[in-house]
C-alpha cells in the first residue's frame, strides 16, 4: 500500500520495479511497486494486460527487502524503501530494516505496552474485530484499524465477512482477538496458499454466507460476556467489491500454468479477489487463477511478454 505523503506515479509498460504486493481501495486493486522514481501504483483494471518478466539469475535473491515503516507522531505510517537494496532475511525485510520497522511491535503492544509515540497514536484510533470466511469455509478472527476497515478484508481475499465489535483502540481489540482465537474455533491466520487452492473450487455463496453468519453470532455473544471495557458489539456486514464476483463464485477455471516467481508472463485481468486474479491468456479460451501475491518481494520489468502455455494445459480448453 502506498501511504499518504509518498509520490504516486503510474509505471509505464517499459519500466518495472520491486513489487510490494496487491493493495486495495474502494476504487479497486492495484499492483504496488517501488520504482526508481519512488512509490508507484498500477491499477489492475478489468481487461488490463500485465506483461512482465520476473528478474532472476545469478546475484538475484529469491526475495528483495521491501523496506520499513516509520510512524509519525500523528499516527500516520510512512513507508521507506530499503536504503541498501538488500535481500530479504526475515519475511520481506533485511535485518537492518526489520530492526527499524516501527509497526512491528503493534502485534504485541497489548501485552508489552512497548511502542514508539507514533505507533501509540496509531493504536489509539478506533479498531474493529471481524469474522472473515474464505472459499473453503475456513473462518478467521481478525482486527482492522478505522482507516483500513474495508481494505484489510479486501486485501486478505475474504469472500464473506462481518464486523462483530468496535473497540476504542488497538490494545482492546487485540485482547478480544486473542480471547476469541484461544477459546473458540476461529484462527488468527490462514495461509495464502490455502486461500488460493480453495478458490479453484469455492463453496457455494449461500454456504459461505451461512457459515460466516453463524460464527459471527457465536463470537459476538462470547465477547459480550467478557469482563473487558472499551468496546461494544456490532452486527455490520462487510461489502465485497463487485470486481471480485467472478473469482468468488464457482466456475470453470484452472491454476495458472507457470510459476509467477520467475519467467515471462502475459496476463489479462478479468476479476480480482485479494491478490488472486481470474485471468485470460493470449490465444487460449478459458480462464486461469493466478496468485499475484507470488510477485511480492520480486523485481519485474514490463515489456511485450506472453505466457508459455504447456501443450497439456492447452488441451484442457
Amino acid at each position: 500500500m502506498v501511504e499518504p505523503g509518498n509520490p504516486v506515479v503510474e509505471p509505464v509498460e517499459t519500466r518495472g520495479g520491486l513489487v510490494r504486493g496487491v493493495s486495495w481501495t474502494p476504487d479497486g486493486p492495484s499492483l504496488s511497486l517501488t520504482t526508481d522514481d519512488g512509490a508507484a501504483q498500477m491499477p489492475l483494471l478489468p481487461g488490463r494486460w500485465l506483461r512482465f518478466e520476473v528478474l532472476s539469475g545469478d546475484g538475484v535473491p529469491a526475495r528483495w527487502c521491501l523496506g520499513f515503516v516509520r510512524v509519525e507522531e500523528s499516527g500516520q505510517p510512512q513507508h521507506f524503501p530499503c536504503p541498501t537494496s538488500q535481500a530479504a532475511e526475515r519475511g520481506y525485510q533485511c535485518g537492518a530494516c526489520f530492526a527499524k520497522d516501527q509497526m512491528r511491535p503493534m502485534h504485541d503492544f497489548h501485552r508489552s505496552g512497548q511502542a514508539s509515540p507514533g505507533l501509540k497514536a496509531y493504536l489509539s484510533q478506533q479498531h474493529w474485530l471481524y469474522i472473515a470466511t474464505f472459499a473453503d469455509g475456513t473462518t478467521k478472527v481478525g482486527t482492522a484499524s478505522e482507516r483500513s476497515k474495508w481494505s484489510r478484508l479486501a486485501e486478505q481475499g475474504a469472500l464473506v465477512a462481518r464486523y462483530v465489535a468496535r473497540a476504542r483502540d488497538g490494545a482492546v481489540v487485540r485482547h478480544l482477538e486473542d480471547s476469541v482465537s484461544t477459546n473458540l474455533p476461529p484462527t488468527q491466520f490462514v495461509r495464502g496458499a490455502a486461500k488460493f487452492a480453495a478458490l479453484l473450487q469455492p463453496r457455494p455463496p449461500l454456504h459461505l454466507e451461512q457459515t460466516n453468519k453463524a460464527m459471527a453470532d457465536v463470537v459476538r455473544g462470547y465477547v459480550a460476556e467478557l469482563a473487558l471495557e472499551g468496546f461494544e458489539t456490532v452486527d455490520e456486514p462487510w461489502q465485497r467489491s463487485e470486481f471480485s464476483q467472478a473469482v468468488a463464485v464457482p466456475g470453470r477455471r484452472t491454476a495458472y500454468p507457470q510459476p509467477l516467481d520467475t519467467g515471462r508472463h502475459g496476463i489479462r485481468i478479468d476479476s480480482m479477489l485479494g491478490p488472486t486474479a481470474l485471468a485470460g491468456l493470449d490465444g487460449v479460451d478459458g480462464e486461469f487463477l493466478a496468485d499475484l501475491g507470488a510477485l511480492k518481494g520480486r523485481k519485474i520489468r514490463f515489456g511485450d511478454y506472453t505466457t508459455d502455455i504447456p501443450a497439456l494445459q492447452e488441451s484442457l480448453f
